[in-house]
């Protein structure tokens, strides 16, 4: 692989983080006691499953242009963003130690893509 970051694919990644966090947030609105088959009936498991289409064609291109080891690690993005839907659409609570890991998510990220660029 000779590609490297650019920012078109640095911003098609982002979009794959962004569209893995509505599938997760789709996901988990569509859960309940009842599990599977009760979420198969629900329109917003079917939206999930729509951006889970979505991420995988645009994640194909991504992986065209980007070494893996460069785009795989920004998709560690997706591990923040969803922790931060999952507080504020959700009300789920962060304590200090998952803050602080979310934190080193991030410097990680920010590791890897500068060295990326």
């Amino acid at each position: 692989m000779t590609g490297s970051l650019t920012l078109p694919m640095l911003g098609l990644i982002l979009f794959c983080v962004l569209a893995e966090t509505a599938r997760e947030v789709c996901f988990k609105q569509s859960a309940s006691e009842n599990a599977l088959l009760a979420a198969l009936g629900r329109p917003v498991t079917w939206l999930g499953i729509l951006f889970w289409a979505i991420e995988l064609l645009a994640w194909t291109v991504v992986l065209e242009h980007v070494p893996l080891t460069i785009a795989f690690p920004l998709m560690a993005l997706s591990y923040v963003v969803i922790v931060l839907a999952g507080a504020v659409i959700f009300k789920e609570n962060i304590n200090l130690r998952h803050a602080t890991g979310v934190f080193l998510v991030t410097a990680g990220v920010a590791c890897v893509g500068v060295t990326g660029l």
